[in-house]
């Protein structure tokens, strides 16, 4: 395998790209390699001597110091050997082009880089700021420097910030805790408890031991006793404030710690699994050891994820060609796939065609029924309309001027439902082209060509609305403007005279001056009857008639002709405008650059990978 230079480089390099494509772990949308990478997180709370222990590990000042949270941004330290003698120096990740060799100026541009984004506050921000430092001095290592503890959060601080440890199941918690407190009270091993309950991912550092009571030792913890972890408890003598203050050297601090250990009664025999020196080349060990039983798991993660980010570029679609020619192509594609997915509505392939069958089958039969027919041909106002079209010459045989009147006058109660048919079927067919564009998923990358689309094919309905209301309209008429007169030839001929109730009167009429109607209900109500009849038998063709009408002028015209009159507007459109037509949605142009940017890292990360594994076989 590969040097532990190597393997840690390679996550140190995956690490920077990550950043730089803001992929460190939440809860984005965007599919996330930071939380699959071998990392030690360390914690601790306030007073802990987090900092100290980190700056003893690099062996150079250069965290800022304060009262309250220091650390407001993570910061990833990546820590690079190189040769004896050679000057050490620093880099920033957001300043790629310059080397601090001064680290009082690295714990500025610290501090500055917090509040460029989270401002003067006590504000906590989950992005993290990387630092690489090379020297001679250090190991190779990579540490994560969480914002530190506190037991009641302060204001603009997240209560979860640290919990995002549970969702990086390859990170190493380094557990900081100072030795002259109750380790049951220690806010890092609280946590490492709740998001390592094992404690096979915790190592624990006990600092301050110098600081214990007088008669007191913490070999109870150091040994495993106190609290067991499966991975070594070490213990670290910091500098004192006052050595800070003195400005005394890491180099002498490390000699003094040195020095602590192996004189001290208490801790003596642990003398050579104590100290900062120790913790660094432990942890860096230990990382490459993750990392190498890692990295197949880590290549899986990389090439899943490589399907999903494909596979949605697909659907996004790619850029837009600038080239006229290579836009019209487009323009046209987009507009044929939507005459497809519409013509697979009728015509069965999606669901839709099944709802023009009901207009025609439930819809128009149900508006038929509630024609008010039954008061139209009572008895009643038979004989109004019979008197009215008679005027002052009664009729002989057979009232034709009251027939023709009924059926005219009928018949055109039929308009309503054949009106209301052909307004269902638009409705549908409107509902289709709304469904049809939503359907084209690369359709979705243009708002401006969705909405030219949906006006174009409304506007094509509205036109065939028009012409299957006229077509049935027409057919209503027709039947109203010429009766079938076979119809009432076949049928018995009325009879002038009256029924037997007004032959019954008819003594008594002779008797009586009283005037009476010369025909009586009877006649009326045959001629509603025949009427009747003539009416339904018309009712029962325009059931047939009515959905031909609709059928072929708006869904064969739909079929047929849709898009026409928009493919007419376009080949009279300027080169020029085809690129508004292909506006996209800003956020999906965002999104698929964030994709496109995040496939990037992740194929870059998959050849690294695959150049570490290759070198390491040779």
């Amino acid at each position: 395998m590969a040097s532990m230079e190597g393997l840690i480089g390679l996550m140190n390099r995956i690490q920077r790209a990550c950043t730089a494509l803001g992929d460190h772990g939440g809860g984005g949308d965007l599919p996330t390699l930071w939380e699959s990478l071998p990392t030690i997180a360390v914690v601790g709370g306030q007073s802990s001597g987090k900092s100290s222990v980190l700056e003893s590990i690099v062996g150079t000042d250069f965290l800022p110091r304060g009262s309250g949270i220091v650390t407001r941004r993570p910061l990833v330290l990546q820590l690079h050997q190189t040769d004896d003698g050679s000057q050490e120096y620093a880099e920033f990740l957001h300043m790629p082009k310059t080397r601090f060799t001064d680290f009082a100026r690295v714990r500025q541009e610290i501090a500055d880089e917090t509040d460029r984004l989270t401002g003067k506050t006590k504000q906590i921000s989950p992005v993290p700021i990387h630092l690489s430092i090379y020297s001679p001095k250090v190991v190779n290592l990579t540490l994560v420097d969480l914002p530190g503890l506190t037991k009641v959060a302060v204001e603009g601080q997240p209560e979860s910030i640290v919990q995002d440890i549970e969702n990086m199941p390859n990170c190493i918690i380094l557990a900081i805790s100072p030795a002259n407190q109750d380790i049951a009270t220690s806010d890092a091993i609280k946590l490492a408890k709740e998001v390592d309950p094992t404690g096979e991912r915790t190592f624990g550092v006990l600092t301050k031991l110098d600081l214990m009571d007088k008669g007191t030792n913490a070999l109870d913890v150091l040994e495993g006793r106190a609290y067991r972890l499966q991975n070594p408890w070490v213990g670290i003598v910091n500098r004192s404030q006052a050595d800070i203050n003195r400005k005394v050297d890491m180099i002498a601090a490390r000699e003094k710690e040195r020095e602590y250990f192996e004189s001290s009664p208490d801790y003596a025999h642990l003398a050579s699994r104590m100290g900062s020196e120790y913790l660094a080349k432990l942890l860096s060990e230990h990382l490459e050891s993750v990392i190498k039983a890692r990295i197949p798991s880590i290549t899986a993660v990389i090439n899943k994820t490589i399907d999903e980010l494909e596979s949605e570029l697909d659907t996004t679609g790619r850029a837009v060609a600038a080239d006229p020619g290579a836009q019209l192509y487009t323009i046209l594609d987009l507009c044929r796939a939507f005459d497809r997915v519409f013509k697979e509505h009728l015509d069965g392939g999606r669901s839709g065609g099944d709802r023009i069958y009901g207009v025609f089958d439930h819809k128009l039969p149900a508006a038929f029924k509630k024609l008010p027919f039954d008061r139209y041909l009572s008895v009643q106002n038979v004989k109004k309309v019979v008197s009215e079209a008679d005027g002052y010459q009664p009729h002989l045989i057979a009232p034709e001027q009251g027939y023709r009147r009924l059926i005219g006058t009928g018949l055109t109660y039929f308009r309503g439902p054949a009106e209301a048919t052909v307004d269902a079927v638009h409705v549908v067919l409107k509902d289709l082209v709304r469904k049809s564009i939503g359907e084209i998923e690369q359709l979705r990358r243009f708002p401006t060509l969705q909405t030219a689309i949906a006006t174009a094919a409304n506007e094509a309905l509205e036109r065939f609305r028009e012409d299957g209301r006229s077509t049935a309209l027409r057919l209503v008429e027709m039947e109203a403007t010429y009766p079938t007169v076979e119809f009432f030839r076949n049928r018995p001929q009325d009879l002038p005279a009256a029924d037997a109730s007004s032959k019954a009167g008819a003594k008594a009429s002779a008797e009586s001056p009283v005037p009476l109607d010369r025909y009586g209900d009877g006649h009326y109500r045959n001629i509603a009857s025949n009427v009747s009849q003539y009416i339904r038998m018309v009712g029962d063709e325009l059931l047939k008639t009515i959905p031909k009408a609709a059928v072929h002028c708006q869904v064969r015209e739909a079929k047929r002709s849709l898009l026409n009159h928009f493919y007419v507007q376009i080949g009279k459109k300027e080169a020029g405008e085809f690129a508004h037509l292909l506006d996209e949605d800003p956020a999906m142009m965002e999104r698929r650059q964030q994709c496109w940017k995040r496939l990037e890292m992740y194929k870059s990360a998959r050849d690294e990978i695959d150049s570490v594994a290759w070198s390491s076989n040779r």
